[in-house]
């Protein structure tokens, strides 16, 4: 099985990446997705209202989002929780998927948390940081969490560095099917 690993900054493309390319019949694995599952989970609902000192389960990333405003290593603090998670997930997914001839995982942090050794392929999704803003904030975001959040990742030079190919995503949708097919037909 050949494992690729997608990553790139912050409103880079990578989900965008991975929904075409789920598209195309292959195993795709989605951290973002997982994400949004624990969230779903009772048990984990319960440690992090506990932890967060959160009053109750209505809208529990918002109260999250507006703890880590509060104070900065609060997101540490959420990692070292979500991301072990994640990983035993990211896991299984392969062990559920031995038998592919490839799986692809997008993973935001994969080079920040070392995870580099689970794939034979980084491809790291590439965007100027003023389109990356311009599309966070499009998804309701906001440029102050937006600015935190890029500075906490590696730079766009050290994660091209570290990857094996660079998927542009500064243009048109068309443009980037036509970078992914062009990377994924060569596979």
């Amino acid at each position: 099985m050949i494992k690729i690993g997608i990553t790139g900054s912050i409103a880079s493309g990578k989900s965008t990446v991975l929904k075409y390319l789920g598209g195309k019949n292959i195993s795709i694995f989605s951290a973002d997705v997982e994400v949004s599952k624990i969230y779903k989970n009772k048990d984990f609902l319960k440690k992090i209202k506990k932890i967060f000192n959160l009053k109750n389960n209505l809208n529990i990333k918002i109260q999250i989002k507006k703890k880590i405003k509060k104070d900065k290593n609060n997101l540490d603090r959420l990692e070292k929780i979500i991301h072990p998670i994640v990983r035993e997930k990211m896991k299984l997914f392969f062990k559920t998927k031995k038998n592919k001839r490839l799986t692809i995982c997008e993973i935001p942090l994969l080079i920040e948390n070392k995870l580099n050794k689970y794939f034979d392929i980084i491809v790291f999704v590439d965007a100027k940081k003023t389109i990356r803003l311009k599309r966070y904030m499009q998804n309701k975001g906001e440029e102050k969490i937006f600015l935190f959040l890029n500075k906490r990742q590696l730079s766009r030079k050290k994660k091209i560095q570290k990857s094996n190919y660079v998927i542009n995503n500064n243009k048109s949708m068309k443009e980037l099917k036509k970078n992914v097919n062009s990377l994924f037909n060569n596979l």
